[in-house]
């Protein structure tokens, strides 16, 4: 891991094609600027691990035992 000390207004640059500025800090927050294409995926962390635990949840899903919960549509037994 690359630790950088940075002061407002100051940046860094990934690659040719994203940059990263430090916009404020205030309170301990640290806010920042992040310019890149509108191709490159950009989640906060916290966000990124939620929707990797879903995927993997969403993977592991058996229709089969859904099909048995839920009576494949019927309720209360009734061909509807």
């Amino acid at each position: 891991m690359l630790v950088l000390r940075r002061k407002i207004s100051e940046g860094i640059i990934i690659g040719d094609n994203v940059k990263i500025r430090i916009l404020d800090i205030e309170h301990g927050d640290v806010k920042i600027g992040i310019e890149a294409p509108k191709e490159v995926r950009i989640l906060r962390e916290e966000l990124y691990k939620e929707i990797a635990s879903a995927n993997v949840e969403a993977k592991d899903f058996n229709i089969s035992r859904a099909k048995e919960l839920f009576g494949k549509g019927e309720k209360n037994g009734d061909n509807e």
